[in-house]
């Protein structure tokens, strides 16, 4: 996964609340095979009218190059499925606006390099009538956590261990192992303090 620290893109606006995972890739997909890509999979009964025809007014049909989706609230609620994050991603968005997220959802987007842009409220409605139905040039930099669409900046919460691990390019595994020196100073001062607390050479073969 590469990493980054300024994306510059289009925005286009999604203005729903309460979108969960199942929304944005339907359980019945879950057994495509990861390499075959999830993004024609995303919002896939959601674009669509009752008759299963696609609707034309639904903003992806009409904004195809979107990389920054303005939501609402509560975005990414529901079930764990990492498959929502691929869904975004393999469609071409690396970055999701909104007021509240998913816990779950936020912790498996910045895992993949999805950035989970968290604002106020009064900011994601500023943010929805500035975008409209159209696509608006935007860049959100990871640097200082703004959002800038013309003159305009908004800040946005990102917590600083995903902030390192979306501009390195890391998942939970890297952001630990780029620790490996602080936890082994620890391990050392622990075990020379508390020797006692060392596991028995000899247990081992008491339990095998």
């Amino acid at each position: 996964m590469s990493g980054w620290s300024e994306h510059t893109g289009i925005a286009v606006g999604l203005p729903i609340d309460n979108i969960d995972t199942d929304q944005l890739i339907p359980a019945r997909f879950m057994s495509q095979p990861r390499s075959d890509g999830y993004g024609d999979f995303l919002f896939y009964d959601v674009r669509r009218e009752s008759n299963g025809e696609l609707d034309p007014e639904f903003v992806l049909h009409k904004q195809t190059s979107a990389t920054v989706l303005i939501a609402g609230r509560n975005f990414g609620i529901g079930s764990s499925r990492e498959a929502a994050a691929y869904a975004l991603l393999d469609a071409g968005f690396c970055v999701v606006v909104a007021s509240s997220f998913g816990d779950i959802f936020a912790a498996n987007a910045v895992n993949n390099g999805l950035l989970p842009a968290q604002v106020e409220s009064h900011t994601i409605h500023e943010l929805q009538q500035f975008v409209g139905s159209d696509a608006v040039p935007c860049t959100i930099s990871l640097l200082d956590s703004t959002l800038s669409i013309g003159v305009n900046t908004f800040p946005f919460t990102l917590d600083e261990s995903w902030q390192k691990k979306l501009i390195s390019g890391w998942d939970d595994i890297d952001l630990t192992l780029a620790e490996s020196k602080r936890i082994e100073d620890f391990r050392t001062r622990y075990f020379e303090g508390a020797p006692w607390a060392l596991p028995s050479p000899n247990t081992a073969n008491e339990h095998g």
